[in-house]
Parts: structure tokens; C-alpha cells; sequence
């Protein structure tokens, strides 16, 4: 009969071989830098996430507001004089326009299906130069979701070459000399994950993101195109 406490014992002494601290210190210095770029890229993945959660759920508020300002404006040069300077994706849309109609209509002779083709061009570049700018380093997530699964399997083969290493050399099949490589092995297999399925989810939802507000501000630039077309049929 085994005395009292000695399961228990046994039972702590497995968790705290098993906890993530004790499997790192134990990895072979190569399984070491793999779990270690694992987790930089975790850290790295977060903080593009959070940066694109908390910043475009605000500027897609200020956005939208701005367009209903916009539309229920009678004057538009005084409104660019109030709201031009903001630093808005349909702001920057909205000058990009503005700009372009002051120099095309500027002259005394009016090319108007010339003006109407260079607010297109003017106002299209700007939609694609500011969804770009919303979308830097979103294709870090992209590469971090399809890379890091091959990290960590990487991490993961080294470390039964180890646990096989450590067979031959001891010449036992023990779980005792099985268990520390595989162990270290499956936990760089886990990081790899770890890094990987919230930078997929990530790319996927902010992709999504920037693909409504791309047609938002597209719709916006036809809306204001069409309005300009009109005030320019005006023109003698």
C-alpha cells in the first residue's frame, strides 16, 4: 500500500513539468527560438488587432457622421471651409473632388466630359490610396496566420528527433525519457496555433471591414460625382 500524500505528489510534480514555464526551460535551444518567435508573433498579431479594433471602430463612426453632415449641407465650399481639414477616408475623398473641380472649371473654355473623367480618376485614386492606408500591416496577419502552423510543426519535428536522440542514447522507451521531448514538442505545435487561428479570424474580419467601407466611400464619391455632373450641366 503506497503511503499517503504520495499520489498527490506525484500528481503536482506532472503539472509542474507540464506547465508552459517548465516545458520552455527544458526545449532544445532551437524549439526555444521557435516558441519564442511563436509568441513575439502573438504579441505582434494582438496588437495589430487592437490597433484596427479600437481606431477604425472610431473612424468609421466619424466617417458616417461626416457624410450625413455632408449631404444636408446647402453650401459646399463653406462646408469644405468647416469640415475640409478633417482627417476622414471620405474627407480626403470629398477635397480630392473639390480640388479638382476648382482647376478644371477654372479656365473659360470647359472640357465638360473631360471634368467629369478627371473627378472619377481624382476621386477613385483617393478611395484605393486611403483604403491602403487603412490596411497596412493587415497582411502581417495573413503571414502570421499561414506561417506560424509551420513554425511550430517545425518545432514540433526537432523536438521528437530530441525525444528519439534521448532513446538511443539511454536505450529505454520509458515515458520518463519519451515524455520531456514530446511534451515540448506539442507545446510549440500549440503556440503555433495560438498565433495563427486569432490572425486568420483577424484578417478575415478587418478584410471584410475594409471591403464595406470601400464601397461606402465609393457610393459617397458617385453620389458627390453625380452632383458636380449636375452643377457643371449648368455651366455655359
Amino acid at each position: 500500500m503506497q503511503p499517503d500524500g504520495l499520489i498527490p505528489a506525484a500528481q503536482t510534480n506532472i503539472a509542474d513539468m507540464m506547465s508552459p514555464i517548465h516545458l520552455f526551460m527544458q526545449a532544445d535551444i532551437i524549439v526555444k527560438v521557435v516558441m519564442i518567435g511563436l509568441v513575439l508573433a502573438s504579441i505582434w498579431t494582438w496588437a495589430i488587432i487592437s490597433r484596427h479594433a479600437i481606431g477604425f471602430g472610431r473612424l468609421t463612426k466619424a466617417n458616417d457622421q461626416f457624410e450625413r453632415d455632408f449631404w444636408k449641407s446647402d453650401d459646399v465650399d463653406r462646408f469644405y471651409e468647416d469640415r475640409g481639414r478633417d482627417d476622414l477616408p471620405s474627407v480626403k475623398v470629398f477635397a480630392a473632388a473639390l480640388s479638382e473641380w476648382r482647376r478644371s472649371t477654372n479656365g473659360k473654355a470647359i472640357d465638360k466630359e473631360g471634368v467629369r473623367a478627371r473627378l472619377a480618376t481624382a476621386m477613385g485614386a483617393t478611395v484605393a490610396a486611403e483604403i491602403d492606408r487603412l490596411g497596412d500591416r493587415i497582411n502581417m496577419l495573413a503571414t502570421v496566420g499561414s506561417v506560424a502552423p509551420f513554425v511550430g510543426l517545425f518545432g514540433t519535428v526537432w523536438g521528437i528527433m530530441r525525444s528519439f536522440t534521448d532513446i538511443a542514447g539511454q536505450q529505454s522507451t520509458s515515458l520518463n525519457v519519451v515524455a520531456p521531448g514530446i511534451a515540448e514538442a506539442l507545446f510549440a505545435t500549440a503556440l503555433g496555433l495560438f498565433a495563427a487561428i486569432p490572425a486568420v479570424i483577424a484578417y478575415n474580419r478587418i478584410t471584410h471591414s475594409l471591403n464595406r467601407l470601400e464601397a461606402r466611400l465609393n457610393r459617397f464619391a458617385d453620389g458627390f460625382h453625380a452632383t458636380l455632373s449636375r452643377e457643371l450641366d449648368q455651366e455655359r
